[in-house]
């Protein structure tokens, strides 16, 4: 089964982390996505750059809103696309991510959006 970790963080903590923090944050990332590729799980894995930008459809026009949003508390800092056999070592890999010391690693299993 697929699952995908992602890693929900508080908006402006990487600013306020700091470059050599942010640097070392990032390094035991890359360390953590080694040892789950070494293990035969890991399918994808991406940081993603603070949310600049929103688009949505309504009515047939699109609307695209530019950030920062005054609403958003959090953002999605990346996520690790992984293949494991239960829901339970799903977690206990979540468990294992260095991202959980400074942010939430929300854990969902893929599957068909019409369920």
């Amino acid at each position: 089964m697929s699952y995908l970790l992602l890693i929900v963080e508080p908006l402006g903590q990487r600013a306020e982390r700091g470059p050599e923090a942010g640097r070392e944050a990032y390094a035991q990332m890359q360390a953590y996505a080694e040892r789950l590729q070494q293990r035969g799980v890991l399918q994808a894995v991406q940081s993603l750059a603070t949310a600049q930008q929103r688009l949505q459809v309504r009515d047939g026009t699109a609307r695209v809103t530019d950030g920062p949003f005054a609403e958003a508390k959090e953002m999605v800092g990346g996520f690790f696309l992984i293949d494991v056999a239960s829901r339970d070592e799903a977690l206990a890999i979540a468990a294992e991510c260095p991202a959980a010391a400074w942010a939430t690693v929300e854990v969902r299993e893929l599957g068909p959006c019409f369920l």
